[in-house]
């Protein structure tokens, strides 16, 4: 990068830590901490929402999943403005009713105090290693194309944020999150007016747009059915977005504390209910324009020399093997049929020099989908903008990381610390015992990322699918509580058991798509509760009879 990108980069950065800094005064106490006083207007729940769902990782990797797959990834979020719906109605009154800090003191009321914990356990062990990847990721990417050593930027990426994150709790993660959201949106726009300055003279937006769509890339909508019938793999179609996607955006909306916690913070039910709904409108056109941008790259490398692999340092290693006189020919063959606008042949091309470095590097999950928006960027905007982009990248994930670390310090002290080991306390010593909760799952997260490896083909799925082997069993037990009143803890609580253990193993036997782990976990805890209450009660109504 320029001198001027640095400058840029560092200058947001800066000033994003002072203002979150600026605007994190409020009540040394848990309200004023988790929940800002519940005094939020419902337009920066919005914002805090929408922050700490999109991450640094749904900037990076949605132009590149757009760009290799086409738009068919937007299905994922059709079964999102549904779940709004549900949870303003139902969910909310009653989390507003009974004042709640966390969303599983609520499973206490209605069960006990194991399934609270159980309960709250499993989002902490979800929502932990989501966060270690979030931090990850982007650093992954930052390195590869910047040569940064990786764990000096996790370091970086994760440890800053702690900062005003640990000093202004969730006050100060909203008003950041409102920054970052403006700053985002603008320099996204920017990007993608630019990626149409830069195509050829005579075509537009629309014309880059059909280009695009006549290689397959405008699949917005796909069934999955097949010759076979239905392809219960397929992760992307309309039925895997309406139905699996309702069940993961209502578990993830509803039930998990890094969004719960968001909402909670509003001064009243209908802010609330205003933040989610306008969530529920926003964030499927958010996500398609997104996407548009990898298509929009996807026609400008048709008229423009393409690199037939985006990850240079991975190409860098896979040239010193043996099978770099390989790695040429398909590389000149690829080339050659760029020349040509020969897309159908450059994509078998590519799709060939892709596995072969996987070969090469003995590594089948390497890939280069996460590099290709940040490669785009690197070699083609200009000075100062770069530094923009650069400077987004963190403050997305620092938006959605700092929410993150102030929901798990909620459950941490709320469900297991005031719970087991200081039931009362001071309202200061609590205020600090919460501070110190979220540097602790700041250093956790940032050693999580020091960890991370072969995290998958794409870091928005890898994330995605992480949720959804949880997501199902926790909805489940909400679903129960909510609706099935005849059935008591005992029950819910082991077919929570039953259920997670399951889902583990459907997804280790990789015989049907992660979107679908939602359905078959929140259903099959629904299913089990009403058998093993039933054998319960049977098996009480024998005793009393003997």
């Amino acid at each position: 990068m320029s001198i001027y990108d640095w400058i840029i980069l560092i200058v947001v950065l800066l000033a994003i830590v002072l203002y979150g800094m600026y605007k994190s005064k409020s009540s040394e106490n848990l309200e004023g901490y988790f929940l800002s006083n519940r005094s939020m207007p419902w337009y920066l729940v919005l914002l805090s929402i929408m922050g700490t769902q999109a991450s640094a990782i749904t900037y990076l990797t949605g132009p590149g999943q757009a760009y290799t797959d086409g738009m068919r990834f937007v299905q994922y979020y059709f079964g999102l403005p549904f779940a709004m719906i549900v949870i303003a109605v139902f969910f909310v009154p009653v989390y507003n009713k009974l004042k709640v800090f966390t969303a599983y003191e609520f499973l206490e009321n209605r069960f006990d105090v194991k399934t609270r914990t159980f309960t709250s356990f499993l989002f902490l062990l979800s929502r932990g290693l989501s966060t270690g990847v979030s931090i990850y990721a982007p650093s992954l990417i930052l390195c590869s194309i910047m040569g940064w050593n990786i764990y000096y930027t996790n370091i970086l990426m994760g440890g800053i944020l702690i900062v005003y994150t640990i000093s202004g709790g969730s006050r100060a993660v909203a008003h950041t999150q409102k920054l970052q959201m403006i700053i985002v949106f603008i320099s996204l726009f920017l990007i993608g007016y630019i990626a149409v300055k830069m195509l050829p003279p005579n075509m537009g937006f629309m014309a880059a747009v059909n280009e695009a769509g006549s290689y397959g890339k405008m699949n917005v909508i796909t069934t999955g059915f097949t010759s076979k019938g239905f392809d219960w793999k397929d992760k992307y179609n309309i039925w895997s977005g309406l139905i699996g996607g309702f069940f993961l955006a209502l578990s993830y909306f509803g039930t998990d504390h890094s969004q719960v916690g968001r909402y909670l913070t509003a001064k009243s039910v209908k802010e609330s209910q205003k933040g989610l709904l306008m969530n529920g409108l926003i964030k499927v056109p958010m996500q398609f324009g997104i996407l548009l941008l990898g298509i929009l790259i996807f026609t400008f490398y048709i008229y423009n020399k393409a690199p037939v692999y985006f990850d240079n340092e991975n190409k860098e290693k896979a040239l010193a093997t043996n099978y770099k006189d390989s790695l040429n020919i398909l590389e000149n063959n690829f080339i050659a049929a760029t020349s040509k606008k020969d897309m159908l042949e450059a994509k078998a091309n590519r799709t060939a020099y892709v596995k072969m470095v996987a070969i090469a590097l003995n590594d089948k999950n390497i890939k280069d989908t996460n590099f290709i928006f940040l490669r785009f960027v690197k070699d083609n905007l200009p000075i100062g903008l770069i530094g923009l982009l650069f400077a987004v990248i963190f403050l997305s994930a620092w938006g959605s990381i700092a929410g993150a670390l102030n929901s798990l310090a909620a459950c941490s002290m709320i469900d297991f610390h005031k719970q087991f080991f200081q039931k009362k306390g001071e309202e200061l010593n609590d205020y600090k015992t919460s501070q110190w909760y979220t540097f602790g799952w700041g250093i956790f997260c940032i050693i999580i990322a020091m960890f991370a490896q072969n995290i998958g083909n794409s870091l928005i799925e890898a994330v995605n699918i992480l949720g959804s082997i949880f997501y199902g069993v926790i909805l489940g037990v909400f679903l129960v509580a909510f609706w099935v009143r005849h059935v008591q803890s005992n029950a819910v609580f082991i077919a929570a058991l039953i259920s997670q253990i399951a889902i583990i193993a459907i997804y280790k036997a990789d015989v049907i798509s992660f979107l679908w782990l939602n359905v078959i976990g929140a259903l099959l805890v629904l299913a089990l509760s009403i058998i093993i209450q039933i054998f319960i009660k049977t098996k009480l109504s024998n005793i009393a009879d003997n």
